[in-house]
């Protein structure tokens, strides 16, 4: 899950108006450089030559909106017919024309990412600089999902100092760890306090995707098994699938894919349900996590979004301060029964509740050895999928395509806590990880905490990968 306040400031993770921000920022030269030592020279621009969308309706999309771009600003009937309600929901049309009249155009580069209702794409945008956009449509067509990252975050550290320093500037307590990874377990290269637990946010799917492998593996499911959208189910955004009405059918691999490139939480608890809080819980333990005790009874999204906002402060003490068994009877008596909260009562949320208690949690340790565990799933018969979906999106690290041939990608956050986890492989095979925790019970992160991280994540897999 992640929460609304950190979505809203760092945009990368989800809401739509902050991802479109970043691009104003790139553009208007107005982004904060990230804090951390030597730094390595963005190149020079180069002349370069652009190629059209393809014929898809994620395509079809984005050359309508490029095609506004030159014309703005978008009426408020165009952008109710080319949006869905739940992007709408978040971001209103006089906001998101107030946010394009800075981009002034964007020209295709590169596909990085095509599918029906996916696509991201590298672009040259109006001020000249370079970025990724990532388009999704649901299944009317409609966009449900934008986000435009700047290709460049500001100053990538070249040494190990320089990493750290990038770090601990972002927050009071981070947590780092840049590891090789081979034969299903991790080689710590640098690291800073990489065994100690903290908030996850979103990274937790990680688990789920890693049960939904254990399942398939064994028979129990299938990637094509459809699944159903119900009442019960349905989640709060980030995500599409909230959108859909009951009784939408989604592919179980579709809904994998969803729940990893989108961090769409209604896909999450799909694939919960599906498996089984059990199998999840038992995956924690699988797949290397030291604590997993800390995770017990693993949550729903659902579940997490009403004791942070139902009743707040008072059912979350009743859940904090319960034991294990407690817990679990409080989820079936009471949280499980209670409404969905709002979308007005999540947008409330904005200073962190209980990050340190009441949240998924791991280290970076844990998350390097998910990340082996799933990378020995992805090597066996009928598991590729696995890396495909964890592949989509690569928040705008966009490590060098002739030194790395794939980056897998999975972040999270609430207000006060961000987590951001890669693992990308070197042409020569070699994988590495880097996970990155940093958290603030006081306060929200601040709006460059993402692109700072970004930029020292970058410069850790430059170091790694030198050796």
């Amino acid at each position: 899950m992640d929460g609304p306040g950190i979505r809203r400031a760092a945009l990368r993770l989800a809401v739509p108006l902050a991802a479109m921000t970043l691009l104003v920022a790139a553009c208007t030269g107005s982004r904060k450089p990230a804090s951390g030592g030597e730094t390595t020279a963005a190149p020079a621009a180069s002349p370069v030559r652009t190629v059209a969308p393809p014929a898809t309706p994620a395509g079809a999309q984005l050359r309508w909106l490029t095609a506004e771009l030159a014309r703005l600003p978008i009426s408020d009937a165009q952008v109710r017919a080319h949006f869905d309600a739940a992007f709408l929901a978040q971001v209103s049309p006089a906001a998101l024309n107030q946010t394009l009249e800075a981009v002034i155009r964007i020209d295709l580069l590169s596909i990085q990412v095509s599918q029906p209702t996916t696509l991201v794409v590298n672009v040259l945008a109006g001020g000249g600089e370079r970025a990724q956009v990532w388009l999704d449509v649901d299944s009317h067509g409609l966009i449900s999902w934008l986000r435009v990252s700047p290709a460049s975050t500001g100053p990538v550290p070249a040494t190990w100092a320089g990493v750290d320093r990038a770090l601990h500037a972002v927050a009071p307590r981070v947590r780092l760890l840049v590891a090789k990874v081979g034969d299903g377990a991790c080689q710590p290269l640098h690291s800073i306090d990489p065994g100690t637990a903290a908030p996850l946010g979103s990274a937790f799917k990680l688990y789920v995707l890693d049960a939904l492998g254990e399942a398939v593996a064994t028979g129990k499911v299938r990637w094509s098994q459809p699944l159903t959208v119900t009442a019960q189910v349905k989640g709060l955004p980030p995500g599409e699938l909230q959108t859909e009405p009951v009784g939408t059918k989604v592919p179980v691999l579709d809904a994998a894919g969803k729940m990893i490139s989108l961090s769409d939480n209604t896909a999450a608890d799909m694939l919960i349900s599906l498996l089984g809080r059990p199998a999840i819980e038992a995956s924690l333990t699988t797949a290397g996590m030291a604590s997993p005790e800390m995770n017990l009874p693993f949550l729903t999204t659902r579940e997490i979004y009403v004791l942070k906002l139902h009743q707040w402060p008072t059912l979350a003490k009743r859940f904090i301060t319960a034991d294990e068994s407690g817990r679990r009877a409080l989820l079936s008596s009471v949280v499980d029964r209670a409404p969905l909260p709002t979308l007005a009562e999540a947008g409330a949320w904005t200073m962190p509740r209980d990050i340190d208690s009441l949240e998924y949690f791991g280290s970076a340790g844990d998350l390097c050895r998910a990340y082996a565990s799933l990378a020995a799933l992805d090597r066996r018969p009928g598991l590729s999928p696995i890396g495909q979906v964890l592949s989509v999106n690569d928040d705008g690290l966009q490590l060098d395509p002739a030194r790395w041939k794939t980056t897998w990608f999975k972040g999270g956050s609430e207000p006060g806590a961000l987590s951001l986890a890669y693992l990308a492989t070197t042409r020569a095979g070699q994988s590495y990880v880097v996970t990155v925790l940093a958290e603030d019970p006081s306060q929200p992160l601040g709006d460059d905490a993402i692109p700072a991280i970004v930029a020292a994540v970058k410069g850790a897999f430059m170091l790694a990968a030198r050796g």
